[in-house]
């Protein structure tokens, strides 16, 4: 399908590589103006500049989703700049895995820093420009983790599983002002991260999926365009899980 975005603002966080980037690609292909968020200049230049020999419009800013302050002036230049934001995608995450017995304090609340933390500051700060429209999208990119938890990652899979349901309360406070807010949980998806398991282990993880596969960056993007469009406007408070039917119920 071709979505047109034409005139929308689409903030994307962590979006200079990974999953993020491929929905900064997808969401320039369909005409938005896309704001990247990253925390390295490095990383946010050569997105910018990759996005922009194809012709997009996009725009970057060097940020850091778990200093309140930070975002607040990131937003409000996005807003001086370019009008409003349309929809706010919350992507930037990381990982610190290790067994519970052997986790830090340390790598425990870096995750939840920027995982959740960082999609609530982005969130309230995106919420007052959206709330004045009396309309916006919210996304939050979540993982099946936070639905079936993991071994080794109990800081990543209480993250997500908090996004899951923060996303649940934003939605049922945003509703009456016209913004929804959704989830969407990414199973095993190809990312750089992955390219590195050897042929056996991925063919483990891929019979574990009914479709037998694993998803691309691509997949991720296709329901996030969904989502952010008026395709999906009786749509909030949904966790959309991508991932070839490895969690369905």
């Amino acid at each position: 399908m071709n979505w047109d975005f034409s005139d929308k603002v689409i903030v994307i966080t962590g979006a200079g590589r990974g999953i993020g980037f491929s929905l900064a690609t997808a969401f320039g292909e369909a005409k938005a103006k896309v704001i990247i968020i990253d925390i390295s200049a490095g990383t946010v230049e050569k997105a910018v500049a990759e996005l922009k020999t194809k012709g997009f419009q996009v725009y970057g800013y060097v940020g850091n989703v778990t200093d309140s302050v930070n975002i607040e002036n990131i937003f409000a230049d996005i807003v001086d700049k370019y009008g409003t934001i349309d929809c706010l995608i919350n992507n930037a995450g990381i990982t610190r895995d290790n067994l519970l017995i052997r986790m830090k304090e340390e790598d425990w609340q870096m995750v939840m820093d920027v995982n959740l933390k960082g999609s609530f500051i982005c969130t309230q700060k995106a919420f007052k420009y959206m709330m004045r429209n009396r309309n916006g999208c919210i996304i939050n990119i979540a993982s099946v983790i936070g639905i079936t938890g993991n071994s080794g990652q109990a800081n990543y899979a209480a993250s997500k599983g908090g996004l899951i349901a923060f996303t649940k309360s934003c939605a049922k406070e945003f509703g009456s002002r016209n913004i929804r807010v959704n989830a969407v949980a990414p199973g095993f998806i190809e990312t750089e991260m992955t390219a590195s398991l050897s042929p056996e282990i991925r063919a483990e993880y891929a019979k574990a999926i009914p479709l037998q596969k694993m998803g691309t960056p691509k997949d991720v993007a296709n329901v996030c365009l969904f989502l952010a469009s008026d395709a999906g406007s009786y749509i909030t408070g949904q966790t959309v899980a991508v991932d070839g039917g490895l969690t369905m119920h």
